[in-house]
C-alpha cells in the first residue's frame, strides 16, 4: 500500500476533527478522503455535482432577492417623488382645511407653514403640516420638530 493511501486509511480511522475554510469542523472520519493526484472517486464527484448545483441555486436565490430589492427601492423612490409632487398640490385641494394664500411649502424637514390669517393681513397663528399617506410615519426630524411645537419650544429670531 503507497503511503497517501496509508495516511488516508489512518486519518479515516482517526478521532481528528478538521476546520473548513467556511469556519465549520467535521470530523476527518465522515470526510471523502482521496489521493488528489489520482482522478477523483465517483463519491466525490458526486458531492462536487452536489455541491455545484447548490450553488447555482443560492446564486438564482440571490438574484431573485436583488432583483426585489431594486424593485422595492424603485416603488419606494417613485412613491416618495409622486408624494413630494402631491404635497405642492394639496393645498389646492377642498379637503385642505387651511387658506392656500396662508401656506408656503418647504418640503424638508416639514411639507408646510401656514401663516394663519395671513391672507387677511391678520396672522393669528402658525401651522407645521406635514402630510403622510397610507402607513407613512414621521422620521426623525420631523417627530422632534412635532414635539418642539406641541411643548411650546419655538420662538422668533430677527437677523440683521
Amino acid at each position: 500500500m503507497k503511503k497517501e493511501d496509508e495516511l488516508i486509511k489512518q486519518l479515516k480511522g482517526s478521532n481528528l476533527y478538521a476546520e473548513c475554510p467556511c469556519g465549520g469542523e467535521f470530523k476527518l472520519s465522515d470526510a471523502i478522503l482521496f489521493d488528489g493526484t489520482k482522478p477523483f472517486p465517483s463519491e466525490a464527484l458526486e458531492k462536487q455535482k452536489e455541491l455545484l448545483e447548490a450553488l447555482k441555486e443560492r446564486e438564482k436565490d440571490l438574484k431573485k432577492k436583488k432583483n426585489l430589492a431594486t424593485d422595492r427601492a424603485e416603488n419606494t423612490a417613485m412613491a416618495v417623488n409622486l408624494g413630494k409632487k402631491l404635497e405642492v398640490i394639496l393645498p389646492t385641494m377642498k379637503d385642505f382645511k387651511w387658506s392656500l394664500a396662508d401656506c408656503r411649502f418647504l418640503g424638508e424637514p416639514i411639507d408646510f407653514i401656514t401663516f394663519n390669517g395671513f391672507s387677511n393681513n391678520n396672522i393669528h397663528s402658525l401651522s407645521f403640516v406635514e402630510v403622510k399617506s397610507g402607513g407613512a410615519r414621521l422620521n426623525g426630524h420631523q417627530k422632534a420638530i412635532k414635539e418642539a411645537v406641541e411643548a411650546r419650544k419655538v420662538s422668533y429670531k430677527l437677523f440683521k
